[in-house]
């Protein structure tokens, strides 16, 4: 039986508007960040540390970026985008099911670490379409990645129609 392939952030989809669309960033968190996931309780102080952490490694991925940095060092007054579409891939520690969406808490504790880094304002939904999540290959220890990319004011890529605000 062949394993299914997963989703590859490398080829995105054929764009649903037409015209170029921008590059999106790529904002891996390190291998083997320990990753909060809802099927797991924790005490409430260990939850607080680890989204602290995913949080400030999320930030520090994106300083780490030096086409992030440039970008930033562009804009003035930040943040870097108005409206962004982020693609959150969790790579899994091993082989086996997995539920991306059950990793909720990990996307959420990394797209507060980009929005306290400037690439957005706010991570409400008049600037924020996602996270996205999806299941990417195996990774020792597992890993976050961000994929994000800019949106225009009334850009849907999603194909629902008029963005509701």
């Amino acid at each position: 039986m062949t394993t299914p392939a997963l989703f590859d952030p490398e080829r995105p989809a054929t764009p649903a508007v037409a015209g170029p669309r921008p590059a999106p960033f790529v904002i891996p968190l390190p291998a083997g960040l320990p990753l909060l996931n809802s099927n797991r309780a924790l005490h409430y102080k260990d939850r607080m540390k680890a989204v602290a952490k995913l949080r400030r490694a999320a930030r520090d991925a994106v300083s780490e970026c030096p086409a992030l940095m440039d970008a930033l060092d562009a804009v003035r007054p930040r943040p870097l985008f108005q409206r962004a579409h982020v693609l959150g891939v969790v790579h899994p520690k091993g082989n086996g099911r997995h539920d991306p969406a059950n990793w909720y808490p990990s996307f959420k504790a990394a797209v507060d670490g980009i929005v306290d880094a400037g690439l957005l304002e706010d991570d409400d939904h008049t600037r924020l379409l996602g996270p996205d999540m999806r299941l990417g290959p195996v990774v020792k220890g597992g890993q976050l990645v961000l994929v994000v990319r800019g949106l225009a004011p009334d850009e849907d890529p999603l194909g629902y129609g008029a963005v509701t605000r």
